[in-house]
């Protein structure tokens, strides 16, 4: 990759898109791990890769999408969490069930989530921009779309329940769940993905909104 802090230098590789979108993403991936998800803008991040802001928006499109290619996650979660809380809700168990099958179904998906869900576990700058990620993106869009003082508390078990499940898979290696066909744990898990999004809870003390879902110790 050509270094950012200096003249470029010359790898074998011809310059491209495939060279620029890479600059994109290591300057992304430092300034976000640096700075946290909310402060580290498009235009920094535009100057630490020498390119035009607007290059950025070419190959991502958007500040979150540069996010979930920068942080190698296997999709992006806020487009997943619209399409489950914003269509029918009487089809809402089925995506779920789809999203759970391509979870644990897809090498290419669960592999880059244990590779992120490690990295979070050992590196704390990693664990602070995809905290900040997850309540700018998904908590507070939750709290709109489910209509709910406790929507940030909902998505943590939904995220909690998929976490899980994938390491208990394919890192501890738990039988019979390791052997287990996709769809039928989609289908076993679903439900319960289910009643954490709609389905009344027990009356809780949740903690204030400036601090829910950050996670972080006291």
């Amino acid at each position: 990759m050509s270094s950012t802090n200096g003249p470029r230098q010359h790898t074998g590789r011809r310059p491209g898109q495939s060279g620029t979108r890479d600059d994109i993403l290591a300057a992304a991936a430092r300034l976000f791990a640096k700075q946290g998800y909310n402060r580290a803008s498009l235009r920094t991040i535009a100057a630490a890769a020498h390119v035009d802001q607007r290059l950025i928006a070419h190959y991502f499109g958007s500040k979150q999408q540069l996010f979930v290619a920068a942080v190698s996650l296997p999709f992006n979660p806020a487009e997943q969490l619209r399409s489950i809380l914003a269509g029918d809700p009487a089809m809402a168990r089925q995506r779920l069930a789809q999203i759970v099958e391509r979870v644990v179904g897809e090498p290419a998906v669960h592999q880059r989530l244990v590779g992120v869900v490690r990295a979070a576990a050992s590196e704390p700058e990693v664990a602070r921009m995809l905290r900040e990620f997850f309540r700018t993106e998904l908590f507070e869009p939750a709290s709109i779309l489910l209509g709910s003082a406790d929507a940030a508390f909902r998505i943590n078990l939904v995220g909690s329940q998929v976490v899980g499940l994938v390491m208990a898979r394919y890192v501890l290696v738990l039988e019979p769940l390791a052997s287990m066909a996709p769809e039928a744990v989609a289908d076993a898990i679903a439900g319960t993905l289910h009643r954490y999004l709609f389905s009344p809870l027990h009356d809780l003390e949740l903690p204030t909104p400036s601090t829910a879902g950050l996670g972080t110790p006291p």
